[in-house]
């Protein structure tokens, strides 16, 4: 692990490099998450070297006092633009809420990019009103909703959901409540046409958190974006079928040459 320091604080982030020599991903994980969901990109090392980050009060990086919405946005945005400087990285790969911050950084940041990997996420993000108060007053039963068949996961084996409901736990209801509360606010419809960057929205095809139409949506607004969906699979399609994931990072890969 490596961190780089801006702002005043640490994001700590971790590099897989095999000797590709491709421009570089840098993966950013989703609300209540860390950069343990992108272990199995690892193995796109060979081909272009792959960075995860922990954002800010996840996993290794230290926490922000940035109010919930547009505030935490930016920060978590100068977080993925100070490893991407530290890390020369010039792809982004954002899940969820990940993906809203790649968008945000391609929009507000003057990062140089040459693509973007928009993974289940969308233009907006709004979150259910029952699990907003759940973060808020029972987060037991938000961590229950969140890991029932067709949310984070489609049908995958009980040691990843279990994983998964243990790193959220980990992460703690505060932050976590506060990435749901700035995905609840994200909002860059009006914003698709300023992105010039080829781009591929991918998503699990039972995905019931970020549908494929948050990914139509994005594919026919972003002048150069495709859509990729990735079968048997739902929110977390680089856990729950990483070999196809994979799959369709290294074909854009390939279209970027």
């Amino acid at each position: 692990m490596k961190s780089v320091t801006h702002h005043g604080r640490e994001t700590a982030y971790e590099t897989f490099d095999r000797g590709g020599t491709g421009p570089g991903l840098l993966c950013v994980h989703g609300s209540g998450g860390t950069r343990e969901v992108w272990k199995p990109q690892a193995r796109l090392a060979d081909e272009t070297p792959v960075t995860t980050l922990d954002l800010s009060g996840h996993g290794d990086s230290d926490d922000t006092s940035a109010d919930a919405g547009t505030e935490t946005l930016s920060v978590y945005a100068d977080d993925v633009a100070a490893v991407a400087a530290a890390t020369d990285t010039r792809v982004l790969v954002g899940n969820s809420l990940g993906g809203a911050v790649a968008l945000w950084v391609a929009v507000e940041r003057d990062v140089p990019l040459d693509g973007l990997v928009l993974a289940g996420t969308g233009p907006r993000l709004p979150v259910l009103d029952d699990l907003l108060s759940w973060l808020a007053e029972d987060f037991d039963r938000a961590v229950d909703f969140l890991h029932a068949p067709d949310r984070l996961f489609h049908a995958a084996d009980a040691e990843y959901t279990t994983a998964s409901a243990e790193a959220m736990h980990a992460t703690g209801r505060a932050v976590t409540e506060r990435d749901f509360q700035t995905s609840h606010a994200f909002d860059v419809r009006d914003r698709l046409g300023e992105i010039e960057v080829p781009a591929l929205a991918l998503v699990g095809e039972h995905d019931r958190l970020t549908p494929v139409s948050y990914h139509e949506t994005l594919s026919a607004e972003i002048r150069r974006c495709e859509l990729g969906v990735i079968e048997d699979a739902a929110h977390l399609a680089m856990l729950e079928r990483p070999q196809a994931f994979c799959g369709a990072l290294s074909a854009f890969l390939d279209r970027l040459q």
